[in-house]
């Protein structure tokens, strides 16, 4: 039976810690095109490379895993000497994976409701209202996040979300204070704007490009959905390295 794309990644992922090149044959190495910034493209083979990281005894895990047409996306786990919390996103073509974004930050917490980085819910539901979730999840990207609107948080947000961000906690309160925080007379976050929106059922991964404190930055949201409303939240931000620091030419988005 031929596996399908979800498990494909997962192993993938997961000869980080095992070592084992065999799943490396999923990527197509010839054409992949690296988006972290602080990863060399084209010197080193996958499989020397993931064989290279086993031996620092790296612990990896797959939280959730989605399915959006040509791409998979998941929400990992990794202990690399320190823990980190990463989305990973893989585009497809001709059944191998050909081309890589990412997004990870150190794993902090509980937060402020006692809620893990990756707690919750991870099967998929309601996978009729995947475009419609989706339709969701851009347009408060848009109008709440980048145009700024906070009075329409409550049209887009259940009252009593679960939020899994490590500096917040449950509520729209909480969200809209950190939204409206200043730095040095500025915004201390500011949405400028949104790359990609990828959907499987009520999950929905936003990714974002902004300011946290002036710096340029990549924000990844996980949104769940619950009766057209975000019932839940998970997260990732990352500082993109300035440009003379990067180790590929293919930007971070």
């Amino acid at each position: 039976m031929t596996q399908n794309r979800i498990d494909q990644i997962r192993e993938l992922l997961k000869s980080i810690e095992t070592g084992d090149p065999g799943p490396i044959a999923v990527v197509n190495e010839a054409q992949y095109i690296q988006h972290n910034p602080q990863t060399h493209e084209g010197s080193e083979g996958l499989a020397s490379l993931f064989a290279r990281l086993a031996k620092t005894e790296p612990r990896v895990n797959m939280v959730r895993g989605f399915e959006d047409g040509d791409y998979v996306f998941a929400q990992m786990e990794y202990d690399f000497s320190s823990r980190k919390i990463c989305f990973e996103v893989f585009r497809f073509e001709d059944g191998q994976a050909v081309e890589h974004w990412d997004n990870i930050q150190d794993r902090l917490g509980p937060n402020l409701s006692g809620r893990d980085m990756v707690e919750g819910p991870v099967a998929v539901t309601d996978l009729h209202l995947t475009e419609e979730n989706r339709r969701q999840a851009r347009g408060f990207v848009q109008q709440v996040l980048i145009m700024r609107r906070f009075e329409a948080l409550a049209g887009h947000m259940d009252a009593n979300y679960i939020e899994h961000n490590p500096h917040l906690g449950d509520g729209i309160a909480s969200l809209r204070a950190a939204l409206s925080a200043d730095h040095a007379g500025q915004p201390r976050i500011t949405y400028q704007r949104l790359h990609r929106v990828l959907a499987q059922g009520d999950f929905v991964l936003t990714v974002s490009e902004g300011l946290r404190d002036g710096t340029q930055t990549a924000f990844y949201d996980l949104f769940r959905y619950e009766a057209g409303l975000i019932a839940e939240h998970w997260d990732t931000t990352e500082t993109v390295a300035p440009q003379p620091e990067w180790k590929n030419t293919n930007g971070k988005f």
